[in-house]
């Protein structure tokens, strides 16, 4: 049976001084392949924990904490300080969203600590990197969605920008952050160095446009809002309403076109003069539409999909949250798991965004309440009992309630 040591990052440390989702999601997804996350908080504790205004632990804590042990510092004392630079520096990674300039102020930034210690990884989250104008600006994604690009092109035709309907940018620079941190990892083991890694968001949401971009430096024309459709490809993801919701469909090239004219019982359809190539699709979009709007509306959206993946049509229905958690091929491929939510209970929630053989869990991670570890951590660190009481009564360190006992005795 696979053990918490078999997994990929097992015997690897980290620390995380992170708040919200970026950095917290990537020191995440870290301990789920195996890595020791020690989650450095304030004694209030992350942000994330009240994002929702309430005092138990919030949907977004939940999402982007499991698997970390808590400790809880407060590094305007010199006691405090002291022990999160010691724990920096007993780990393999370092990892920080502080606003630039925050870490170097407390002697815990990359220079220093990799003085210390070179073969350390040091990651960096920000808003708009460290370089510019925008540096000591606070960094949250819509900002970044905003800024990147990414809101000029979202939303319909002629309408307002839009976000996107959930933290896109941070969930993407999570993934991102993680990943270079696995590389700068493989590095060091090959060279014996460590490295200094830097992202931001701004970083991850110009990056996500790629496609975009490059269309416009071939064209020199500005991508422009256009809803569920493509501007340049017809049909392609769009919206078809059907009996009980919606599915959304792609058929832009002709071969494919000529398929889904055959599947809804019209295939004189592929030569109408209107439709017979893309451009053309394009160009009477709106009669395209109306034309497979009523040939689809009487279907439930299943048998929309089952028809039209007989005919090797792209299509998907639009599912809401309850319907993915159903979900045949969501259940069978084991997409979500169960997380303890740190006070008793649990809760369903996505797992890592791959498979892997020596990533499979070997048991239920929780996320850890405000402090819990605490003790646990600064005795590795080679404090003993007294001087945790001391830290305790200055102030200097934060101890979940539970734990208090084990701490003082």
């Amino acid at each position: 049976m696979q053990t918490q040591k078999d997994l990929p990052l097992a015997g690897i440390r980290v620390v995380e001084f992170g708040q919200f989702i970026a950095a917290p999601g990537a020191a995440m997804l870290l301990a789920d392949l195996g890595a020791d996350v020690i989650k450095v908080e304030p004694l209030r504790g992350d942000s994330a924990r009240r994002f929702d205004g309430t005092s138990a632990q919030s949907p977004m804590f939940l999402a982007y904490n499991r698997g970390k042990r808590a400790i809880a510092l407060d590094l305007r004392t010199a006691s405090g300080l002291q022990a999160a630079r010691k724990l920096a520096l007993s780990c393999d990674v370092v990892l920080h969203n502080a606003r630039p300039g925050s870490m170097e102020s407390l002697g815990l930034d990359a220079a220093t600590l990799r003085d210390a210690k070179p073969e350390l990884v040091h990651a960096s989250v920000t808003g708009f990197g460290t370089q510019g104008p925008s540096r000591l600006r606070p960094g949250l994604d819509i900002a970044a969605q905003a800024e990147s690009g990414m809101m000029s092109v979202t939303g319909e035709a002629g309408g307002p920008p839009l976000k996107a309907g959930f933290a896109l940018i941070d969930a993407a620079t999570a993934l991102a952050t993680a990943n270079a941190i696995v590389v700068a990892l493989f590095r060091r083991f090959r060279t014996g160095h460590g490295d200094t890694i830097e992202t931001s968001l701004l970083t991850v949401g110009v990056h996500l446009q790629a496609q975009l971009w490059a269309e416009y430096q071939c064209s020199g024309a500005l991508p422009v809002r256009s809803g569920n459709s493509q501007p340049k490809a017809a049909p392609a993801a769009d919206v078809i309403e059907v009996a009980d919701g919606h599915i959304v469909l792609s058929a832009y090239l002709d071969e494919h076109w000529a398929r889904l004219c055959t599947a809804i019982g019209q295939p004189a359809l592929a030569g109408d003069p209107r439709f017979a190539n893309n451009a053309l699709r394009v160009q009477n979009r709106p009669a395209m539409l109306a034309i497979l709007q009523d040939a689809l509306r009487d279907f439930a959206g299943e048998d929309a999909r089952a028809l039209l993946e007989r005919h090797q049509v792209v299509v998907g229905v639009v599912r809401d949250y309850r319907q993915v958690e159903a979900s045949a091929d969501v259940q069978a491929n084991a997409l979500l798991m169960a997380v303890g939510d740190g006070l008793g209970g649990e809760i369903v929630l996505p797992g890592l965004p791959f498979r892997m053989g020596a990533a499979a869990q070997a048991s239920t991670p929780a996320v850890p309440r405000l402090g819990e570890h605490t003790a646990q951590v600064l005795r590795e660190l080679g404090y003993d009992d007294e001087s945790i009481a001391a830290m305790t009564r200055n102030g200097a360190i934060g101890i979940d309630s539970a734990c208090e006992e084990g701490a003082q005795a």
